[in-house]
């Protein structure tokens, strides 16, 4: 599918075409033509800013890294006098030779060593290390050589899919009730998503699976574009939330489409998988195995394309967002902020276009795979 960049294509241009008023606007004496001087006083100055955007882009980085990777607490925000984080904790669920459940306050934003039943714990990264009572981490290569704790904790990313999961219930409980009610009419909140079940009914599942077919595939369908759309709005609000942007859950996805696809394949399917109808012996030797690594091939295919474009959306609009505290002057903030603006735009759509992608392929797949055809085999 081929969408249309006009947009972004003439906010790109708009960029371009100011970028020598940009470099105007941020040019210091000494880069103004005509003046060649340069005072001690901005001898003194100039490390001393380099520094403090050497600073702030370290600042910027961690940010990014903090709103792309999965957490043990929300942390809404952070006021920059007091260091003061607010936000909640949320459970800590570890198995080291029994059960340790305790609150993630307890390692205060991972600048203290939580204790559990004369256990000390140490989160580095967003992962949680065994250590000593000060914390000790030994490094091999920049990395923690530490032993692990098998981690089922109440990270924000589960508590969001929790969150997904029971919003998906409440309002198609809702609509069912309503159809119930009202003899197929649907009504209350729950119509809004009426027309979306029905275009996925008929121009998703029935066109790529069949009228035979398509009813069985039809929850999965529904349940698989939806809890993607819903988790993609979640990642766009300011909680630094990034469910689909972790390779973790589309794998998971992916493993429940790959399951579904081939435990529901017919005969035909797995016949033109190993022995190719219609094409000469020697070819259907060549042809098994390249069919055969293709059926692994789709799925991975489907992890990756959710995983990389939402991860990908996130850190370039949480980079041009960082821009705005590098720039020194109103008009490369005012730029970056517009630029940001237009991708956050694109981004919503993007949430919606990822949700569809992953339904439609998903469909594809199942279509291949109860597909029924009859081949004359090759003399």
């Amino acid at each position: 599918m081929v969408i249309s960049n006009k947009p972004l294509q003439y906010i790109i241009v708009i960029l371009i075409a100011c970028l020598p008023i940009f470099g105007l606007a941020n040019a210091t004496s000494e880069n103004i033509p005509g003046h060649t001087e340069t005072t001690a006083v901005e001898q003194e100055v100039t490390p001393v800013a380099e520094e403090e955007t050497s600073e702030i882009k370290k600042q910027i980085k961690e940010v990014i890294d903090h709103h792309v990777l999965d957490g043990h607490e929300f942390s809404l925000f952070e006021d920059a006098a007091t260091g003061e984080h607010y936000g909640f904790p949320l459970p800590i669920i570890l198995w080291d030779n029994g059960v340790h459940i305790f609150s993630s306050s307890k390692f205060h934003h991972g600048e203290a060593v939580a204790e559990s039943n004369g256990n000390y714990y140490k989160l580095h990264h967003e992962k949680i290390y065994k250590a000593d009572a000060a914390g000790t981490l030994t490094e091999e290569h920049g990395h923690p050589t530490n032993a692990k704790p098998i981690d089922l904790s109440i990270t924000k990313g589960v508590l969001t899919i929790m969150i997904v999961a029971l919003l998906m219930f409440l309002l198609f409980t809702s609509l069912a009730k309503s159809y119930a009610k009202n003899n197929g009419i649907s009504a209350g909140f729950g119509r809004l998503f009426e027309p979306i079940v029905l275009y996925i009914r008929d121009e998703i599942a029935i066109p790529n699976i069949g009228e035979k077919h398509y009813k069985r595939y039809m929850s999965y369908l529904l349940t698989i574009f939806f809890f993607v759309w819903f988790l993609n709005i979640f990642g766009l609000t300011p909680l630094g939330i990034n469910v689909t942007g972790n390779i973790a859950i589309t794998f998971g996805l992916a493993v429940i489409t790959f399951l579904i696809t081939n435990l529901t394949a017919n005969k035909n399917y797995w016949g033109h998988i190993f022995w190719m109808p219609g094409v000469p012996t020697p070819m259907k030797v060549i042809l098994a195995p390249i069919e055969l690594l293709g059926v692994f091939i789709k799925p991975f295919a489907l992890m990756i394309r959710l995983y990389a474009n939402i991860f990908a959306g996130h850190i370039v609009l949480m980079s041009l967002i960082g821009l705005i505290f590098i720039f020194k002057s109103w008009l490369g903030s005012s730029l970056s902020f517009m630029l940001s603006f237009a991708i956050s735009i694109i981004e919503i759509l993007v949430a919606l276009l990822q949700a569809y992608i992953f339904t439609m392929l998903s469909a594809l797949y199942f279509g291949s795979a109860v597909e029924e055809h009859h081949h004359e085999e090759a003399h």
